[in-house]
């Protein structure tokens, strides 16, 4: 968990980094931006740390070597020496033209952000901040004239829709930091420039990263399986129950409670050991099952039968008050209940 209210601006970098695809250039600031006004501190703090509200984290890394991770070094310098922060924001600015080249991708502003007493699962440590503001909003601004008033219309940045960033946490360097990333613009192949070319990242293998892969596997299990609807439905409720009434994970346990039938967890298995392989994930027998996760993940568990076009059931719990059967006029559900809402 992320925790910034007693958070602290120290230093920032703004920089102007154009579509390189589209020959647009960087405008580089020779000099730190300075920041008197209470207010537009207040509001500047807000604009970069309020996102960050998930508790997936990500780590950098390199198929070679972590030193060969541009970002990465880049913010272990000024983590070693804050004073440098504007030298690396020019090398970050760099590294970021050099990875637009799509063409959907906008230019924008550039932020690099020194953070100071940022709290991270309870631990206190600085952090560096990058954000991109690519979109701009119109603002209307009414202002007394004479007897009356007039109005007129500006494009600013909304800060409260930060378009891309990232926390970058002092700690566990070993592993590549621990990171937090935002991207709310791009959602197709462009998407993959900020996460994948730009930073390189992957998700860091924590209690989030395995309560998601637990929930991934049973959702393709049970839609791969030969298990009835209902059965279906019947096994997702039991799931998600699990997940949100257990504190931790143990893969036997929740075969046992949750799939029950001695082949469905045999097949479970074997499935789970042919998914680990094909998405070249690791899912962990014993784990702390994340909140954060089963509350995001548990969306995509969705226990309903979708019967041609006229109807939808929704199963809630009790699979032994629905029963399927057929008859001369085709097939059936038979649903059995106490009172009617």
């Amino acid at each position: 968990m992320i925790d910034t209210i007693n958070c602290n601006i120290g230093k920032i970098a703004l920089h102007k980094v154009g579509n390189k695809l589209e020959n647009e250039n960087i405008h580089f600031s020779r000099s730190l931006l300075f920041i008197e006004d209470t207010i537009t501190r207040i509001s500047l703090l807000r604009f970069f740390t309020s996102p960050f509200k998930s508790s997936e984290y990500f780590n950098f890394y390199h198929d070679i070597d972590i030193t060969m991770n541009e970002v990465f070094v880049c913010a272990s310098k000024i983590f070693e020496n804050p004073e440098t922060l504007l030298e690396q924001s020019v090398n970050l600015a760099k590294h970021l033209y050099e990875q637009s080249t799509h063409p959907k991708i906008k230019g924008g502003e550039f932020y690099t952000v020194y953070f100071k007493d940022c709290i991270i699962d309870g631990e206190t440590v600085d952090a560096v901040g990058l954000f991109k503001s690519e979109n701009k909003d119109t603002f209307l601004k009414v202002f007394p004239k004479g007897e009356g008033f007039e109005i007129e219309s500006e494009k600013g940045i909304n800060i409260n829709k930060l378009d891309k960033g990232c926390l970058i946490f002092n700690t566990e360097r070993e592993n590549g930091y621990i990171v937090a990333v935002v991207d709310n613009t791009n959602k197709g192949a462009e998407a993959q420039y900020w996460i994948d070319d730009f930073l390189h990242v992957r998700q860091r293998k924590d209690e989030y990263y395995n309560t998601q892969n637990i929930v991934s596997l049973t959702k393709k299990f049970v839609q791969n399986s030969n298990l009835s609807k209902a059965d279906q439905s019947d096994l997702l409720n039991k799931a998600v129950t699990f997940l949100k009434e257990k504190d931790n994970f143990n893969i036997e346990e929740f075969a046992h409670e949750v799939i029950g039938q001695l082949e469905v967890i045999e097949q479970f298995n074997q499935y789970k050991s042919a998914y680990t392989k094909e998405y070249e994930i690791e899912i962990a027998d014993d784990f702390t099952i994340s909140d954060s996760a089963v509350k995001k993940q548990s969306r995509t568990l969705k226990s309903v039968i979708k019967l041609d076009k006229n109807f939808d059931i929704q199963i809630h719990g009790n699979r032994d008050l629905i029963e399927q059967g057929s008859d001369s006029k085709g097939k059936f559900y038979k649903i059995y209940y106490k009172e009617e809402y």
